[in-house]
């Protein structure tokens, strides 16, 4: 079992993990700011320093609660959410870094602490019953009465359009890009951790419907579009090939000419590193 200050700090690798991975196409990393003019590596990073009272904060929340219902401790923790968006643009002069992090990664902190708080051996799978038993009102409370709002998210938008659930649908569900597709992909693979976990975005961004890559290109068809473009990425032989690393490169130049960002993916990708250092495979 971790302690408080090691959930934390695994929180805060994925992140800065995740933006350390390198090239990525249209997104940020130390090579390249992909299609991203407003932010760079360092903005990320101190966008991270400053989510960590928040990280502290749903933990504590989580091993401080009370009640049976978990759908209640996720509603004591999205406050915290709110006002750790605000950390992140004050740190960040306005620029949104982690909005869906704050939003996935602080769940998946909160239920490791409510883990603890059982003293629970962790277990992905137990983790994500947790992530499922929090968010059982999610799609109900958040998508029910879209219609009457005057205005709308990205997210919500792309519901009432496409009835794409994005984020929400994957975070009710618990998560099952992550647990069934990204970390069983990640446990078997070798080579350096930059290629294991950039391929390991690969095949998230071929398994997933982007929200962030369909509200840039402003339409559904974009999902096949990159997915052929993953297919032959693999057929390259992937990250651990030169051919391969190179495709991703032009990918990035094409992703930045066509202002397109796979900011769903790498929110994914934030997840499934934080699971993989709770079972110490990275």
């Amino acid at each position: 079992m971790h302690n408080k200050q090691q959930i934390v700090d695994m929180a805060l690798q994925s992140l800065l993990y995740e933006v350390s991975v390198t090239p990525k196409p249209g997104l940020v990393d130390p090579a390249s700011v992909g299609a991203h003019k407003d932010m760079d590596v360092f903005t990320f990073i101190d966008s991270t320093i400053a989510l960590q009272p928040y990280f502290r904060n749903v933990y504590e929340q989580a091993t401080n609660f009370e009640g049976h219902d978990l759908t209640n401790l996720f509603n004591q923790i999205r406050p915290l959410g709110i006002e750790a968006e605000k950390q992140m643009f004050a740190a960040t002069n306005n620029v949104n870094t982690h909005k869906g992090a704050i939003f996935s990664l602080g769940i998946l902190v909160a239920a490791t602490g409510y883990l603890n708080r059982k003293e629970m051996v962790y277990d992905t799978s137990v983790l994500m019953d947790i992530v499922t038993k929090m968010l059982a009102n999610l799609l109900k409370d958040d998508f029910t009465h879209l219609s009457e709002k005057e205005t709308l998210t990205a997210g919500e938008k792309q519901f009432l359009n496409y009835g794409k659930g994005g984020i929400r649908s994957e975070a009710a569900a618990g998560y099952p890009t992550v647990t069934k597709i990204a970390l069983p992909y990640l446990r078997r693979s070798t080579g350096t951790r930059n290629q294991r976990l950039l391929n390991t975005l690969m095949v998230i961004v071929k398994n997933s419907e982007d929200s962030n890559l369909i509200k840039r290109a402003g339409s559904v068809d974009v999902l096949t579009w990159v997915q052929d473009k993953v297919d032959f990425f693999f057929s390259l032989g992937g990250s651990k090939t030169g051919a391969g690393e190179l495709y991703l490169e032009q990918l990035d130049s094409l992703f930045i000419e066509r202002n397109l960002s796979l900011g769903g993916s790498a929110d994914l990708l934030i997840l499934t590193i934080y699971c993989a250092l709770l079972e110490g495979i990275l």
